[in-house]
């Protein structure tokens, strides 16, 4: 394994469960029940959240399709035999057919999605303080989970323990399969999978918008540290790139990459104490 996760949808759950936004969930054995209530769903104006497997994802270029059976996807409408497709991979809306819907909504394999779908139950208004008690209570999970978990293949510690086998990797497996294992890491970091730049600036983006909520300065400064931190993930992708086209090969370009991670640690362990120190005002 190249990086640690919650286990696919916890966010969307743990999200739901912190705004008090009931949600219904159900899984098939019938195919034609899945496609019958998906479809009720979208005539009632119901966009639905659908658990499906990548490969057989037909809008996906051949390289960001392997065998993952808890990618999610929001269906929102379908014209004729085509079903409108939101994909957070695409940058654009896109299309399955009936057929294709139904192959990926049922692969099979490890977390075989069954059909499952989701939706909340009922669109609902929130109060200020629910949302600074989300926000609150999501922060400090995030601080938990970057800095406290026990072992060191997981949260900041994780960047490190991957930043020391990427200096080992040509020497160990030789320029050419250690540039498919970067090349590997770079498709999960920052492709199709979860993790690199991208989510710091995402995660960025949530703290400028958590300070609407909870007036502390604090939020606005830790908010440029991961946007620095997203830049960095970003150069450490290129340098990967780099060593996977065989540009650059010698062991101080493994040494380069590494050392990017190990800044990126730093700067992320500061990041996640200043939030940490935050004081909320309950």
């Amino acid at each position: 394994a190249i990086s640690f996760r919650t286990m696919p949808g916890l966010i969307f759950k743990r999200t739901c469960k912190a705004l008090q936004i009931p949600v219904v969930r159900q899984k098939f054995r019938s195919k034609e029940e899945a496609q019958r209530v998906l479809d009720n769903c979208l005539k009632n104006g119901q966009p639905t959240g659908c658990q499906v497997g990548v490969y057989y994802l037909t809008y996906f270029p051949k390289e960001y399709r392997f065998h993952f059976n808890a990618h999610n996807i929001i269906v929102f409408g379908k014209e004729e035999d085509n079903y409108l497709i939101s994909d957070p991979v695409m940058e654009d809306f896109t299309t399955l057919s009936s057929y294709e819907l139904e192959r990926v909504r049922f692969a099979k394999g490890m977390l075989a999605p069954k059909g499952q779908l989701y939706y909340p139950k009922a669109t609902k208004s929130f109060d200020e303080k629910l949302l600074q008690s989300a926000i609150q209570s999501g922060i400090k999970r995030n601080v938990r989970d970057m800095l406290h978990i026990p072992g060191n293949v997981a949260g900041v510690s994780g960047i490190n323990y991957t930043a020391n086998k990427i200096r080992k990797l040509r020497d160990k497996l030789g320029v050419k399969q250690a540039g498919l294992y970067l090349a590997q890491l770079v498709r999960m970091q920052e492709e199709i999978g979860t993790g690199g730049g991208g989510f710091r600036f995402i995660y960025a983006a949530f703290l400028q918008q958590a300070h609407q909520y909870v007036a502390n300065d604090n939020l606005l400064k830790i908010s440029e540290q991961f946007t620095q931190s997203g830049d960095l993930w970003r150069s450490a992708a290129v340098q990967a790139s780099g060593i996977y086209k065989g540009r650059i090969t010698a062991q101080s370009d493994f040494n380069e990459m590494a050392n990017y991670l190990d800044e990126i640690a730093m700067l992320e362990k500061n990041a996640f104490k200043n939030l940490s120190q935050i004081k909320w005002n309950n």
